[in-house]
């Protein structure tokens, strides 16, 4: 028994899913009793229902006597089919309701249209709330550093010894006093014998006179 009831569960719970979804879609019998015809406003009759996607659409009306076209929204404006998204001329049309948005169905017989066979049904969506869109937490901005321009401290220049011409030394003597020039090698001055006073000069005489003895021995 328990294994029957374990293998059972799952069948029950396939054909409950099966019949909430029948049961949940809706089938419209387009213009009720009046059908689809002319004379019928059939703007009247479609803002009284909720359209939804699994829906379904019946027209009844008289085989070879009207169609069912369903157009574009300019065609449906224009009360023509030269482009239709489908057709039926049965008597007896089903149309699902397969996609959400507006879905619009004219009659394709000469005049029809403009005699007030057209029909159009807003499709709303499913029944399932929409799952709200995550949101990013907003965060807060990274500070940043303010750009500076580096500046190099001021400072005070080094002060330099001027270049200066050296000074030629003066070198005294007997003679007086001889400037040099740089680069060369200084000269001596000597008094000469003119300068001599009496005694020098006497002696200087003498020692000469020794000179030239001593050479003539």
């Amino acid at each position: 028994m328990a294994s029957w009831a374990s293998s059972g569960l799952p069948l029950a719970a396939l054909l409950l899913v099966a019949w909430s979804s029948t049961a949940a879609a809706s089938t419209y019998t387009v213009g009720d009793g009046s059908g689809w015809t002319t004379g019928v406003d059939y703007t009247s009759w479609a803002a009284s229902k909720n359209f939804k996607v699994g829906d379904s659409l019946v027209f009844n009306y008289a085989k070879g006597l009207h169609t069912v076209v369903e157009v574009s929204a300019a065609e449906y404006m224009a009360c023509t089919a030269a482009s239709p998204l489908g057709s039926d001329s049965s008597g007896a049309t089903t149309v699902p309701l397969k996609t959400p948005g507006t879905h619009y169905f004219v009659c394709s017989i000469t005049g029809h249209c403009g005699a007030g066979m057209k029909l159009a049904v807003t499709v709303g969506g499913s029944s399932s709330p929409a799952s709200p869109t995550p949101t990013t937490p907003r965060t807060s901005p990274t500070p940043t550093t303010p750009y500076t321009t580096p500046t190099t401290p001021y400072t005070t220049p080094t002060t330099t010894t001027p270049y200066t011409t050296p000074t030629t030394p003066t070198c005294s003597g007997g003679g007086g006093t001889t400037t040099t020039t740089p680069g060369t090698t200084p000269f001596m001055a000597y008094p000469s014998a003119a300068g001599l006073g009496p005694a020098a000069s006497a002696g200087f005489g003498l020692v000469w006179f020794v000179i030239v003895q001593l050479a003539l021995l």
